[in-house]
């Protein structure tokens, strides 16, 4: 990359060796926990542990404002964090019937999208605490949600490896109008377990993850295959993002790498090692446009 300083690019891994890497740094991490980490600190400690939660995190987010913290676990528990609380507990929650797989916060910032483990989509808004339920097919687990930028598109993977993409109405911020969906299209992304979508930041792509070894780029204007991802030897595909200018993604693979990969050509422009055993989820941030490769 252009520049790898921590204020400028910042690309955060972890895995089931239980260390996050940062920053040049590594810090350990416990299961079932909610840390906060110093990113301009040396100190491998956390600077806040957050209480309550009894099983596994499978998905955090955080407001834009930076005053909330929200959270889905294995627990089958939504929970919002108050940041600025020195209680360091829940503020509100949301209850859903089985296990949560995975949590979006919509662009409006007023509603939370909840997938869980029995196929079934809440859309949790947080004005009203009203909840709609998209459910879809029997014995299928949701793995991971997202909402484009633009406010177009909700898509959703599962188990199957089946993509699920539906049009928009409503959701504006600002105005009591909650979010409408339409009927999805369906799209068979992958032969074997999906685990991430994510929409780019300019709403014009959409990638998907697997466990078929392979990360694909779909074109929203008509959700055809534009690139599929492949490394020798790289395995399950676990999480992914995209840089802020839409032109490269980040993976987190079963082989212990992470990957920036170029979105129009397919090629890995770069490799990230340090971790022993599978990487499962990574965070990327870059304040500037990824160049000099």
């Amino acid at each position: 990359m252009g520049s790898d300083t921590c204020d400028q690019v910042i690309l955060a891994t972890g895995g089931y060796d239980h260390t996050i890497r940062f920053c040049h740094r590594t810090v350990q991490h416990a299961e079932c926990h909610i840390r906060v980490y110093d990113l301009n600190s040396n100190n491998p400690n956390p600077v806040i542990n957050y209480e309550g939660v009894s099983k596994s995190v499978t998905s955090l987010q955080f407001h834009e404002d930076g005053k909330w913290m929200l959270t889905g676990g294995e627990d089958s528990i939504a929970r919002i964090w108050d940041l600025r609380s020195r209680s360091q507990k829940c503020q509100r929650l949301f209850q859903a019937p089985a296990p949560i797989n995975c949590i979006c916060l919509h662009p409006n910032q007023g509603e939370l999208v909840v997938g869980d483990q029995n196929g079934t989509i809440h859309i949790w808004d947080l004005k009203t605490d009203k909840t709609e339920q998209i459910t879809l097919d029997i014995d299928t687990s949701i793995q991971s949600v997202d909402v484009d930028n633009e406010r177009n598109y909700l898509a959703a993977v599962n188990n199957k490896g089946t993509c699920y993409v539906w049009g928009l109405r409503g959701g504006i911020a600002d105005i009591d109008d909650s979010t409408r969906v339409n009927p999805p299209r369906k799209i068979q992304a992958h032969k074997r377990y999906a685990l991430t979508c994510k929409f780019s930041p300019d709403s014009t792509l959409l990638v998907t993850t697997s466990a078929d070894q392979t990360a694909k780029i779909w074109k929203t204007v008509d959700f055809s295959l534009a690139t599929e991802l492949e490394a020798p030897n790289q395995r399950w595909v676990w999480d992914v993002a995209f840089s802020a200018d839409s032109q490269y993604v980040v993976t987190a693979t079963s082989d212990n790498f992470a990957r920036l990969w170029s979105v129009e050509t397919g090629e890995v422009k770069r490799e990230y090692s340090g971790h022993q055993k599978a990487l499962t989820c990574l965070a990327f941030h870059d304040s500037l446009i990824v160049n000099n490769l």
